[in-house]
């Protein structure tokens, strides 16, 4: 149909040549594409405002069956913004982990501090990156001798064995001061230990990265 009125036929002559020389099936493919995008950005902020709602939900003081997975996945959510520029992090669950007695809220919040501490590590370690490397962050969940076990890897700087002995002390720190108190991990043991039973240790290598290996009993009550 013609836009030709007898109205400024110029103007109206340049705008049918304009649509004739659109290119209507990559606009129609842009449009889809943008709108696929802006559904995937509305999921993603929806995952993440879901997660940060059940992590900061007041919790209880008593022990009470709780998912390890879903806590390790709510994680992975929330802590992305602290490991995301330089790590990976990958989570390796096992479904048939089965529900275990704790203080869940408790047990997050140190499993969080410790994936902080992990994305920390590998920054140290990778120093100015001007190549843009990444490190690893890995979270596995299995069953071991009647216990929930969590470990927590990373390919960060390591530590050296004249302080290791002194990492789970309290107020002890290697961060600078103002960027740590020294009592993540020493809550972290009395959490594990004292209140739950169970255990907690580390392997490390100077230069290669360091595991958190945590025990909860599975049958406790």
């Amino acid at each position: 149909m013609s836009l030709n009125t007898g109205l400024f036929p110029d103007l109206v002559n340049r705008a049918e040549k304009a649509m004739e020389d659109a290119d209507w099936e990559y606009i129609e493919e842009e449009v889809i594409s943008a709108l696929s995008q802006a559904k995937e950005g509305i999921g993603k902020v929806t995952k993440i405002v879901r997660a940060m709602k059940e992590f900061s939900h007041p919790g209880s003081k008593e022990m009470k069956e709780a998912d390890i997975n879903r806590i390790i996945e709510t994680i992975a959510t929330i802590s992305k913004n602290e490991w995301k520029y330089v790590s990976d992090l990958v989570t390796r669950l096992d479904p048939e982990l089965p529900l275990v007695q704790c203080l869940a809220d408790e047990l997050g919040q140190v499993i969080l501090n410790m994936v902080v501490n992990a994305a920390h590590s590998i920054e140290e370690r990778l120093g100015e990156n001007p190549e843009g490397e990444k490190g690893l962050i890995t979270v596995t969940t299995s069953m071991d001798e009647g216990h929930a076990r969590v470990d927590i890897s990373d390919t960060g700087t390591g530590i050296p064995k004249q302080i290791i002995d002194r990492i789970f002390d309290p107020f002890f720190t290697t961060k600078e001061v103002g960027k740590g108190s020294g009592q993540g991990l020493a809550i972290a043991r009395n959490l594990i230990v004292e209140k739950h039973g169970g255990s907690i240790d580390v392997h490390t290598q100077v230069g290669e990265g360091t595991t958190f290996t945590i025990r909860i009993p599975a049958n406790k009550r």
